[in-house]
């Protein structure tokens, strides 16, 4: 063989995606808020974006011949040189004033405002305590070992181990011998896991459920009590409901189990969430219907929404061709093509919403009026279909929206579910279904509760073809315990 080179000619098809196709993806996936502040963020790194007013389209139709004298104005200016092209170009895009309006609407971020945890609320009682410098480290070792909900996420030889490790780093940097300081011991952490789990709230420091329940029933002063006696010596079985195996093991009634445990379950297995320091989310939806004599309207809650439009200032620059070549004239086309993608890319986000929501609104009609047992099944390929776009599509549009309805605020993907046939023919979704099953549990006799067998058999007399297995998963999905859970005595 010989080393040497060569040229070829190969067709081939490749599949390449435009970015701003991309771009347009993102635009459908970004929720309201996210969508605020991405065009508030284009209209800073965008001179040819302007925003309109609320009130701005009025007073446009209104004084129509005097924006017309303006733009002679601008262009008289331009003409005598009073407005520098380059300057505007170099330093921030500055053109007779109109950015400066611009800039009284800038956006700022809001501050987010320190909050105290768990951490700091056991902290402040601690301090409160009298306590040495070698009892406070041991709570501060224990205090940075409590998660969010209350409990020990470690063992106490693990405590002890971490102090102690910090005694020989101190002991190495005062150049001291470890001897000459005196270890942490167990017996030690365990005095400490005492004045810890003494703090508010009752059950915090606890290492497990059971620990929790039981320091909660002795800060109440029910240490004698039934309630903390189950706790102590039955736990296993008390978590496991039965009634008759501890009645006669403490020679009391199963009325008496029950109601012990009725009081035990209204303590707080997670002590530590009063405490968290997890924000508020609150919920903008998307999307808004209403009924309207005795229709259904579909509106965008897009109000607060920055509206684009081209700026009138930059587009008299532009059009001066003239002044514009090499790297200036690329920049202002590339700048104003983005601005006019820009805006078309929001209205067609704006109809594909519109589109899809008509159709959830068209398809889940008697959910609207009788409620989420009508619900019917419903998949994006079908939405897909009907309003002729890409299930993917349909799955952006859908991903993190809410819409505010006459039934609540709910998430887009609420409407979207697996169904069931019914014997007549018709279907019905799998939501419907863990309605029903949640209604037939909430009225049932509590001392004869509906076992997952009746359930099948209740909704088999309504038309519902089901398997007892499908209903056991539903419950499960639910939170629903099983019969013998369920069953009062």
């Amino acid at each position: 063989m010989r080393p040497g080179l060569g040229q070829h000619t190969q067709l081939k098809q490749e599949l390449k995606i435009n970015p701003r196709l991309y771009q347009a993806m993102d635009l459908l996936y970004m929720p309201l808020l996210d969508l605020q502040q991405h065009l508030k963020q284009e209209l800073l790194n965008n001179p040819f974006l302007d925003m309109i007013e609320p009130d701005e389209e009025d007073e446009e139709e209104g004084e129509a011949p005097q924006d017309e004298t303006n733009q002679e104005t601008e262009a008289e200016k331009e003409e005598k040189g009073e407005i520098d092209w380059e300057e505007i170009l170099l330093d921030g895009f500055d053109a007779g004033g109109r950015r400066e309006e611009h800039e009284e609407r800038e956006y700022y971020e809001p501050v987010t405002v320190d909050s105290r945890d768990l951490s700091d609320h056991l902290r402040d009682q601690v301090t409160l305590l009298d306590l040495n410098g070698r009892q406070m480290f041991l709570a501060e070792e224990f205090i940075g070992n409590i998660n969010e909900d209350g409990y020990l996420a470690c063992g106490l030889e693990k405590i002890v181990e971490g102090a102690n490790d910090e005694v020989r780093k101190a002991a190495e940097e005062t150049e001291r011998e470890v001897t000459d300081l005196p270890v942490y011991t167990i017996a030690e952490a365990e005095e400490m896991l005492g004045v810890i789990q003494s703090l508010d709230p009752p059950g915090v420091g606890a290492r497990d459920l059971r620990e929790c329940l039981m320091l909660q029933l002795r800060e109440a002063g029910l240490e004698h009590s039934v309630p903390y006696r189950l706790v102590r010596d039955c736990f296993d079985e008390l978590i496991a409901h039965r009634w008759s195996e501890i009645s006669k093991r403490f020679g009391i009634s199963p009325a008496d189990v029950q109601k012990a445990a009725d009081e035990i379950a209204k303590l707080d297995p997670k002590p530590g969430l009063v405490y968290s320091d997890a924000s508020d989310n609150y919920i903008i939806p998307d999307l808004i219907v209403d009924k309207i004599d005795g229709k259904y309207h579909v509106f965008l809650n897009d109000a607060n929404l920055p509206r684009l439009k081209l700026s009138k200032a930059y587009q008299e620059i532009a059009r001066d061709k003239k002044k514009f070549d090499g790297e200036n004239k690329e920049f202002i086309s590339n700048k104003l093509n983005s601005a006019n993608w820009m805006i078309q890319a929001i209205e067609q986000r704006r109809q594909t919403m519109l589109k899809v929501m008509n159709y959830i609104v068209e398809r889940q009609r008697e959910f609207f009026e009788k409620g989420v047992q009508y619900l019917k099944p419903l998949t994006l390929r079908e939405v897909a279909e009907v309003i002729n776009m890409h299930e993917s599509t349909v799955s952006r549009v859908t991903n993190e929206k809410f819409v505010q309805t006459p039934r609540g605020v709910l998430p887009l993907k609420f409407f979207f579910s697996s169904g069931l046939s019914t014997t007549a023919g018709e279907d019905v979704s799998a939501r419907g279904i863990k309605a029903q099953i949640q209604k037939l549990v909430a009225d049932e006799n509590p001392k004869h509760p509906l076992t997952d067998q009746a359930i099948v058999n209740i909704l088999k007399e309504t038309g519902v073809q089901i398997a007892r297995r499908t209903v056991a998963k539903y419950r499960d999905q639910l939170g629903v315990l099983s019969a013998r859970m369920r069953k009062r005595v």
